[in-house]
């Protein structure tokens, strides 16, 4: 009994020491972006943190310790994008542009690595092509908000494209990283749909048919009690249990628990909004790419730098290039006219990586990918978060520039 009590007490003493050092790291992380003048996202200083933390570099902290508030930020990133997520994005002929675009990007990422790996697994080159198609619209809404271009044709531009480059690697992962085949998926995904919609509609109906349930949820709301968040986070947990239950991803889970939230209360509701932000942003976000940069090889990267710029130039490739394409060339009445704005939107729509972060930890937990690759592409994903919205803020500011006044001596003339 003593052995293990002993035991017990050296693995809470564990987790603590790991729990402490990632906390740290959450919390040291805005001051050191801040300190960059915001030209070092504070995602990118979380990766770099948990890198040299992990067992890569310090050894300090273990990601074992960390896998279940790790899973609840994962949990909360992709309710948060669903949440945010406005339907109306997806529709009309912008929308249906975005999604051909996606699809195309997949296509040509697909074609790309199976050229260059024939001989690897079709799944493994599924999940390598839907990480390089991906768009971080969570990373990005805070930058297009801080730029004021959120209400302007460049920022929904931005925003349609960024929502099919979360919603459909999300809704790929469920159907091709999978050992079902497409169709057996695709009648899978459909029953979690199906499911989905019995969860929206009894806390639904209990809104609209028993106004008592509002009163009782509004008087509830603040102070200690705090019972729709509380609430939240079983709406959150169910559609991610659900999901596991169907063998399905649990992100797609939380990205259904967003759109579900969205529904229930609207997008204009400040104070949900505000909890949902302090206590994902706050705490379990972080961790979560906290822990992410702990599993990162730092050898790996630094040892195959080519591989490195390699899968950096493909996301470019790979999901710029589509975008860029389709913004010049399919008209779909809201186009962009200045060439200036049309490679702002490539580099936005190619800025990805919490995508890739999640398509990396399902394949090395199935052994599609080695944790090398897996560490150099989510490098690659951190590098476009940081250089990607850099370059794209440059091309913009360069286009703000009054042009140049002319000389006397050229008036003159």
């Amino acid at each position: 009994m003593m052995l293990l009590a002993e035991a017990s007490s050296g693995s809470d003493a564990s987790e603590i020491l790991s729990l402490f050092w990632a906390v740290l790291a959450v919390a040291v992380a805005p001051i050191v972006a801040r300190a960059f003048r915001g030209f070092v996202p504070d995602v990118v200083v979380l990766l770099v943190l948990g890198m040299i933390l992990g067992p890569f570099a310090l050894d300090w902290a273990d990601t074992a310790d960390l896998e279940t508030i790790s899973q609840l930020g994962l949990g909360m990133l992709f309710l948060l994008a669903g949440y945010e997520l406005d339907p109306q994005l997806l529709s009309g002929r912008p929308g249906r542009v975005a999604r051909l675009t996606w699809l195309a990007s997949l296509g040509l990422a697909l074609a790309t690595i199976s050229l260059a790996r024939s001989s690897a697994d079709f799944t493994a080159r599924i999940a390598v092509a839907i990480a390089l198609t991906s768009t971080a619209l969570g990373t990005l809404l805070p930058i297009i908000k801080q730029l004021g271009l959120l209400d302007r044709p460049l920022g929904r531009a931005v925003m349609a494209h960024g929502a099919v480059g979360e919603l459909g690697p999300v809704l790929a992962m469920s159907l091709l990283l999978t050992s079902r085949n497409v169709g057996a998926a695709a009648v899978v995904v459909a029953l979690f749909g199906v499911a989905a919609v019995i969860i929206w509609i009894v806390p639904q109906r209990m809104l609209t048919g028993m106004p008592g349930v509002g009163r009782v949820f509004a008087d509830m709301a603040g102070g200690t009690t705090q019972l729709p968040v509380r609430v939240v986070m079983v709406l959150l947990l169910t559609l991610m249990t659900v999901a596991e239950v169907f063998g399905l991803d649990v992100v797609l889970g939380a990205f259904a628990a967003g759109a579900i939230l969205r529904r229930l209360i609207g997008p204009d509701h400040p104070t949900m909004g505000h909890s949902l932000e302090v206590l994902g942003y706050g705490v379990f976000i972080p961790i979560f790419f906290v822990t992410s940069g702990m599993g990162i090889d730092v050898e790996a990267v630094v040892g195959e730098p080519g591989v490195w710029l390699l899968f950096v130039v493909s996301i470019a490739i790979a999901r710029g290039l589509p975008v860029w394409l389709s913004e010049r060339y399919v008209p779909h009445g809201a186009n962009l006219p200045s060439p200036r704005e049309r490679a702002q939107l490539a580099l936005y729509a190619a800025t990805g990586l919490p995508i890739i972060v999640a398509v990396t930890q399902f394949a090395t937990s199935a052994e599609l990918m080695s944790n090398e690759l897996a560490s150099i592409l989510v490098a690659a994903g951190a590098t476009t978060v940081l250089v990607f919205p850099m370059m794209a803020r440059f091309v913009g500011t360069r286009a703000d520039r009054p042009p140049k006044r002319q000389s006397r001596a050229d008036l003159s003339e």
